[in-house]
């Protein structure tokens, strides 16, 4: 690629179209991602003699290139830039995490729709509400919607072969439709109010309970009618804590951004059917000297292409323009409008916004201090050598099995501040005889690092081994297989009753082991790695010990193809439920016939 960039013959060539724009340098980088309403015009701006930021100018002497991409129409330029973003990084875009799993309340539509927490992508088979900031804010909700209409919250599973009522019915959140303690035609005025109340129409929920409770106090029904006046009372106080009253219940999300000690912070809050839900801060990346509505509109553009767009969205350093609000509506197909607050109570939840940001921005400095106390701790304490600017990288492998079946060996992965998730790896471990947690780490350590000899993976600065000796010494072998023993190598040797605070290190190079007091700083995170790699190996473990356990006796009987196996899963939840499922209940499973039910009866008794 040729070093020198003709930045006016390459404006001469632009189209007035819009499109997606890549900056790239001289090794065919792509340094910047950008879009624009008219090609020409927005590309030129960058090449004017003085550019406001530092930042920006610093990218544009580093331009070998520009690549443009023409697009139909506006919207379609926002989801090819996002699209671009997410899988190419560059280093001078703002990024957000791309976090898609925001939680929803979710209400089938079976005969007795089941209430329910879901992460996920949503499809027409359900009703969907949300979503929420948190898990939290979800399971609160649902929480309050038991109280007070008492809707089924259990699997289809467990719900079809009850033979009574759970403890949900016992202390008055469900109203146990699983053995016919419900008329059908009452459950579904339930789950009719309950959505009312989730699209924010409480004032109309309110208005239907007090009419029942009147109709049922006029035929003397006085248990029903406490029931609709616990309902309403519940109601009020949600009213009272959260609700705004402005006629109707509203959706918005509001977004603000701030920028304290050289830490941009955007704050994201959710209000949906007038209830405020909470809020969740987020912290860019590769937002070193760019400004607060940067960080905002970087953000609007990228989490809105991922998630529903609310009709308004509040925030506390409106556009220039409506440029932004034109794009949004395109996206969601009708009006979307980004503004400053006006009402009092907007203005209140944007301040409580910016007031939760700088907590965040305060709790992150502080936790980021003390992880560099820490690191600096473990650096000095197992006399390692860090380059100057270089982030310490500690890799940590942990093995999982029962009685040596199902072995999984997870590596996490912890670099800069805190753990990084997207390089965590799993193994599953096989052909090793079964329990051999020595010949398991060999085979994880041998697996991992193979690719450092065949790529420019990065290597870490200290490998951790949750074992004693014995472990430490298979992960040795492996490492000297590789031609790679020069990397650090740590273990981790439980204390005395497994208890935290006792741990021996144990070194991989000859050294006296090494206890260090409980409250030592390099401990602690020595320990909170190895805690993270032991849940990794856990979950993956479980995980295919669960699947194993699902399938392997059902596809030893003949005539249970993948498709059956499917339904017999879907119908009872798992081996456990079909075992205890009769033959009549067998049968009603399509494609299972009487014959073939009393032969999974007999394979499973």
């Amino acid at each position: 690629m040729e070093t020198t960039f003709d930045a006016r013959s390459l404006l001469a060539t632009l189209t007035e179209l819009p499109g997606v724009y890549r900056m790239i340098d001289a090794a065919g980088t792509v340094l910047y991602v950008g879009k624009a309403k008219n090609l020409r015009k927005r590309v030129a701006s960058y090449f004017r003699d003085r550019h406001p930021s530092p930042r920006i100018a610093l990218m544009i002497a580093q331009i070998a290139a520009v690549e443009t991409t023409v697009t139909r129409s506006e919207a379609e330029a926002l989801l090819l830039e996002n699209n671009l973003i997410k899988s190419l990084s560059p280093r001078y875009n703002i990024l957000f995490r791309d976090d898609k799993s925001y939680p929803y309340i979710v209400l089938t539509h079976d005969h007795y729709p089941r209430l329910g927490f879901f992460r996920g992508a949503v499809d027409k088979r359900a009703d969907y509400f949300g979503p929420f900031p948190s898990s939290q804010a979800v399971r609160e909700s649902i929480q309050l919607l038991q109280k007070m209409f008492r809707l089924r919250t259990c699997e289809n599973a467990v719900f079809s072969n009850r033979s009574r009522p759970c403890l949900l019915y016992q202390i008055k959140r469900c109203s146990g439709p699983c053995v016919g303690l419900t008329a059908p035609e009452r459950y579904a005025e339930d789950v009719e109010m309950a959505s009312m109340f989730l699209q924010g129409r409480q004032q109309d929920v309110i208005g239907r309970l007090s009419a029942a409770m009147d109709q049922a106090a006029a035929r003397l029904a006085f248990e029903q009618a406490a029931i609709c006046r616990d309902q309403i009372q519940s109601l009020r106080q949600v009213q009272e804590r959260q609700y705004v009253d402005s006629g109707k219940g509203s959706d918005m999300d509001i977004v603000v951004a701030v920028e304290e000690s050289g830490v941009l912070c955007v704050n994201l809050a959710m209000v949906r059917g007038g209830r405020h839900l909470g809020d969740r801060p987020q912290f860019p990346r590769n937002s070193a000297d760019s400004s607060a509505l940067e960080a905002l509109t970087a953000f609007l553009t990228q989490h809105y292409l991922a998630h529903p767009v609310p009709p308004r969205i509040l925030v506390n350093l409106p556009p220039a323009d409506d440029e932004l609000a034109e794009w949004l509506g395109e996206l969601a197909a009708r009006p979307v409008r980004v503004v400053a607050p006006r009402l009092t109570i907007q203005r209140i939840w944007v301040e409580m916004a910016e007031q939760n940001a700088r907590l965040a921005i305060a709790a992150r400095r502080s936790a980021l201090s003390r992880q560099g106390e820490r690191v600096d701790a473990l650096c000095e304490v197992l006399q390692l050598d860090v380059e100057d600017g270089k982030e310490v990288r500690i890799e940590c492998f942990d093995i999982s099995h029962t009685q040596g079946d199902a072995t999984v060996a997870a590596c996490v992965v912890y670099q800069g501040s805190g753990m990084r998730k997207s390089d965590y790896r799993r193994f599953n471990i096989q052909d090793i005889q079964p329990g051999d947690d020595y010949a398991a780490i060999r085979q994880a350590v041998l697996r991992r690092y193979a690719k450092l000899l065949t790529s420019d993976g990065a290597a870490p600065t200290l490998i951790l081994i949750d074992g004693g000796s014995g472990q430490v010494s298979a992960a040795v072998s492996a490492l000297d297989e590789l031609g790679l023993s020069h990397l650090p190598l740590l273990g981790v040797a439980k204390g005395e009753a497994r208890k935290p605070g006792l741990e021996t290190l144990i070194f991989a190079d000859g050294r006296e082991p090494l206890q260090l007091a409980s409250e030592h700083p390099a401990l602690h995170l020595i320990q909170e790695v190895r805690d993270e790699a032991h849940r990794f190996a856990i979950s993956g473990h479980r995980a295919r010990r669960g699947k194993t356990a699902r399938t392997s006796r059902l596809e030893e009987i003949s005539g249970i193809g993948p498709k059956r196996r499917k339904g017999l899963i879907s119908r009872f939840g798992g081996l456990q439920g079909i075992s205890d499922a009769g033959i009549d209940q067998l049968t009603a499973v399509p494609g299972i016939s009487r014959e073939l039910a009393e032969k999974i009866y007999a394979a499973l008794h």
